[in-house]
């Protein structure tokens, strides 16, 4: 991988992570088009951690007060611990149990395309929820689980299966961004485990540089993309991006079609 590939591979992760447009749709995508052979799903769970520390930047701080509240104990804190952790399990056994298929299907373009579509489907069935709920509950949990599962399972949008979830669970705008994005966490740092035990083999294969160079990218734009997302989905335009996910869906599949 030259360090241009990782360049515009990182600023796609970063734009596309947390817009609801699929971000392992766009890299495999961007991979096709651009020739880039990247071993295994490697390069991509590696941007993915770079997009992790978008998070922890803007949501840093909410972060720590629902850390050291669960650690003193506090109710509420540690409801909402254990409402990521019920929000993240159905993803995990998804991953663990169909990780190599998945690994697989990564860079089958007509199923990427498919991908997009369902997430376009999924956003533009948010257009008029607008849910009252400031606080999740166990049950919009695992809701929000179940369509987290559900993006991994049909590559579909992380963000884009999670907020709809949350929104179709009554959850307010703001709270279901939030929500979804602190998912993400164990989310991610779930992947890079099962990636990691390949790390010194595959950065060799890869360049320490690109690499590098792609995750400082992804981290950027990512803090751009989340700052973006939540201005749009409190105006209550989340489902605007259906048509483009659509467009690019049908762009997909031609393009899979086409080349055969």
């Amino acid at each position: 991988m030259t360090l241009w590939q990782g360049i515009v591979l990182g600023l796609v992760q970063g734009l596309t992570e947390f817009l609801p447009v699929s971000s392992s749709g766009h890299l495999a995508l961007v991979e096709a088009l651009t020739g880039v052979k990247t071993p295994g799903v490697f390069v991509e769970v590696m941007l993915h951690v770079a997009t992790l520390g978008s998070v922890l930047l803007v949501y840093g701080r909410r972060l720590g007060r629902i850390a050291l509240g669960a650690l003193r104990g506090q109710p509420e804190e540690l409801r909402y611990v254990g409402y990521l952790v019920i929000g993240t399990i159905p993803a995990g056994i998804v991953g663990v149990l169909l990780h190599r298929v998945l690994e697989e299907r990564f860079h089958a373009l007509v199923y990427v395309g498919f991908g997009f579509f369902l997430t376009g489907i999924l956003l533009w069935s948010t257009r008029r929820r607008h849910g009252e709920r400031p606080r999740p509950t166990a049950g919009t949990a695992s809701i929000v689980g179940l369509g987290q599962a559900s993006a991994v399972l049909l590559h579909m949008s992380r963000s884009g299966s999670t907020i709809s979830a949350a929104l179709w669970a009554g959850l307010e705008l703001g709270t279901a961004a939030e929500f979804s994005f602190l998912l993400s966490v164990p989310a991610i740092l779930g992947a890079a485990l099962i990636e990691g035990r390949h790390m010194s083999v595959n950065v060799g294969a890869v360049g320490a540089l690109p690499l590098a160079a792609g995750c400082l990218v992804a981290l950027a734009s990512g803090v751009f993309a989340i700052r973006f997302l939540v201005a749009l989905i409190t105006k209550g335009r989340f489902y605007a991006f259906a048509p483009y996910c659509w467009t690019v869906g049908v762009f997909t599949i031609l393009y899979a079609l086409w080349r055969g």
